[in-house]
């Protein structure tokens, strides 16, 4: 036994991304198609030990350390920082659209608050240090450094995006239903999340390049479940949009400015702007779904 279906699909996406290689180009090389290893990566199929070697091989590690990557993680996803502790997302029923607090460490929360109000460039260990209430000695203990931290509120990001598309995927019967549960728990993130989600949509060029290419893998691969279901939808007739890979971009950058406008003080609910947003998506993707 080598572990539960999403503690192995989240090593095997864990090595992919910090292998810089995209789930397109993993499926080329294990010669699958992206569906199978999106389905593995998510946990909905499990890897007998022919395929695991497979994918090892593909990513250019040994099985060892594949498995070694799923102790060390305990079944969480590896991080290139230090995180305290990711959001769980309770897939049962509908709760992709609950959201709880994040229990993440005081340094974490710190430098999260420091970005958002002065940008990665204006912050500096002192001034995390400070919102921390805490030594800079003592911040470099727990991150050894401002691009470690910058790091970790993506991969919490990430994280959380991932379980909460992933859900809302799940529960739809068709590419229509899909579709519109994914755009809403899209989002419902950018506006629960709204914190997170703006360092997400405004310091990618912060980053390190090896940071960035995995950080960029990561959103390439949550676009590209869209896009597959996009695809689908257009193969099966139900979506007559033109250009459905432009179509998908669109519905994708339609929610990720979400946190740039959305105040908690404003007159409607993320609830009902999720909704109006799934229809938006629909009406883009020329499903015949009114908004009303």
């Amino acid at each position: 036994m080598i572990g539960s279906a999403r503690q192995v699909g989240r090593a095997i996406r864990a090595a992919r991304s910090s292998g810089g290689v995209s789930l397109r180009e993993l499926a080329s090389r294990v010669e699958v198609s992206p569906a199978t290893i999106s389905a593995i990566e998510n946990g909905k199929t499990r890897v007998d030990v022919e395929r695991l070697h497979a994918i090892a091989a593909a990513l250019d590690i040994a099985v060892g350390e594949l498995l070694e990557r799923l102790a060390d993680s305990g079944g969480a996803q590896v991080r290139a920082a230090p995180v305290a502790s990711s959001p769980s997302v309770v897939r049962d029923g509908h709760s992709w659209r609950m959201f709880g607090p994040v229990r993440l460490d005081p340094v974490l929360w710190a430098a999260i608050e420091d970005f958002v109000e002065k940008g990665y460039h204006g912050s500096t260990m002192r001034s995390i240090a400070l919102r921390a209430r805490m030594s800079v000695p003592g911040v470099y203990h727990h991150y050894r450094s401002k691009q470690h931290l910058l790091v970790a509120c993506l991969d919490v990001t990430m994280s959380e995006l991932f379980a909460r598309v992933g859900a809302a995927r799940e529960e739809g019967d068709d590419p229509v239903a899909r579709v519109a549960f994914m755009v809403e728990a899209l989002a419902l993130f950018h506006m629960h999340r709204r914190k997170l989600a703006l360092i997400g949509a405004s310091e990618m060029r912060s980053f390190e390049p090896s940071n960035r290419r995995r950080i960029s893998a990561l959103r390439n691969d949550l676009q590209h479940l869209i896009d597959d279901e996009i695809a689908e939808g257009v193969s099966l007739g139900v979506f007559t949009v033109g250009s459905p890979r432009h179509a998908g971009r669109a519905i994708s950058t339609m929610c990720t400015s979400l946190s740039q406008w959305y105040r908690e003080s404003g007159p409607t609910s993320p609830e009902r702007i999720a909704r109006d947003y799934a229809r938006f998506a629909l009406g883009l993707l020329g499903s015949g779904v009114h908004d009303s």
